[in-house]
């Protein structure tokens, strides 16, 4: 074999493997991120069946606990947790047979017993967009606060506001000391998925959080990508008040922390 036919074979191998990689299929797993509203005095009880019974019973029927937060100012006395599924339909599957698993319906009448642990609750169904980092519970060397941020984009620019994290603002939070946990849209059958970016990240602490965004915000290379962004789109990628954060602690039995 001459060294020409092995240039061309290996030529070919390259090829083929760079039509491999560019049909890789993107993020398919379905992520839903719900947020219980505990009955007044009942939130430590409600831990306390996550933390004994419920996170267990979700991983025995196929669902991945990726973490479990309450806000650093939790007057409505909420409990957030991000749960991941292969798909909607095997998220419907296991939480069929979640609740009808006896070890459920035990734990769940023993732990209301003296009333009600949650008065009421809130589901969104979502995608990892394709620049999201891999999302995977994951444990800090040291404790970490978390935020919590929703974008609601300007009409038409949820592409534009995503090619602007994409190429520039997940690098810039990293530069400046923030760690990206995970990017996410609405499914499709979910309100305002045309406009909608979630997105979590994780602080050494609050005050913290608020030393990188100012150094953010600051950076030549920020302020050079959003002026030019927005000069294409023709305006702010965002609307007005469009930016929303809540700060997290992970509870003790959380799966990120």
């Amino acid at each position: 074999m001459n060294k020409l036919t092995v240039l061309l074979g290996l030529a070919f191998f390259i090829a083929v493997l760079s039509v491999l990689a560019a049909d890789k299929p993107g993020e398919t797993r379905c992520y839903e991120l719900r947020t219980y509203y505990a009955a007044p005095g009942k939130l430590e009880e409600l831990h306390a069946r996550f933390r004994d019974h419920t996170c267990k019973l979700f991983e025995k029927h196929g669902m991945v606990n990726l973490g479990y937060w309450v806000p650093l100012d939790n007057s409505e006395n909420k409990l957030i947790y991000l749960l991941a599924y292969p798909s909607r339909e095997a998220r419907e599957k296991s939480w069929k047979e979640f609740m009808a698993d006896p070890d459920w319906q035990a734990a769940y009448k023993a732990s209301e017993v003296n009333g009600k642990l949650v008065n009421k609750f809130e589901s969104v169904f979502l995608t990892g967009t394709e620049y999201s980092p891999e999302i995977k519970p994951s444990k800090g060397s040291e404790p970490r606060t978390f935020e919590l941020r929703t974008y609601t984009a300007t009409a038409g620019n949820l592409a534009a506001l995503d090619a602007r994290f994409r190429d520039h603002t997940i690098k810039l939070f990293s530069k400046h000391g923030m760690e990206n946990i995970g990017y996410w849209h609405l499914m499709p059958d979910q309100t305002d998925t045309d406009k909608t970016l979630i997105y979590l990240l994780a602080h050494k602490s609050k005050e913290e959080a608020g030393a990188s965004f100012k150094a953010f915000g600051a950076d030549p290379d920020w302020v050079a990508a959003r002026k030019a962004s927005e000069e294409k789109a023709g305006g702010p990628l965002t609307v007005q008040g469009g930016v929303k954060s809540v700060f997290l602690a992970p509870t003790d039995y959380s799966q990120t922390k």
